[in-house]
């Protein structure tokens, strides 16, 4: 698998990773038997999904990020990795943790229990808004290697 494959697959997957929090959220709104397992189907696919950006944004990180963080550190954007990677290193792993017990609370009483459906809502709320944190922050690291380079 070459190495921009890899890259890509790491944003890919924390993208479904938000769209299938969305889902549960959207689903959990409407609580009833006839979607209880659309919302954990949903749950689970947002897990999976996290684990996998997880799994291939740290291999990407170990294999390669050295490199790019020499490039982006010496470049005019060296914030890119000051702030926002080391950023996006401590929060993603509470991210990995709201996503990890995602289908844990989807597994509830959702349709009697309003404490288990809130709890599902806030779960897939939170997954939703730190994803889309990590998702800008990748983005400001991708531009800062490539401002760095423009700057050779």
């Amino acid at each position: 698998m070459s190495k921009e494959l890899i890259l890509m697959v790491h944003p890919t997957a924390g993208v479904l990773a938000i769209l299938a929090a969305l889902w549960a959220l959207v689903e959990c709104l409407n609580a009833s038997a006839t979607n209880v397992i659309r919302i954990r189907i949903a749950s689970v696919a947002a897990a999976m999904m996290m684990w996998s950006a997880y799994v291939a944004g740290g291999y990407w990180y170990v294999v390669y990020y050295g490199a790019d963080k020499a490039l982006i550190k010496g470049g005019p954007w060296p914030f890119a990795h000051n702030f926002f990677m080391e950023t996006k290193e401590h929060v993603f792993l509470s991210l990995l943790l709201i996503a990890t017990f995602l289908p844990i609370a989807a597994f509830g009483d959702l349709v009697s229990s309003r404490s288990a459906r809130q709890l599902v809502l806030w779960s897939s709320a939170l997954i939703i808004l730190f994803g889309l944190g990590m998702e800008g922050a990748g983005a400001f690291i991708a531009m800062g290697a490539k401002v760095a380079l423009l700057a050779k």
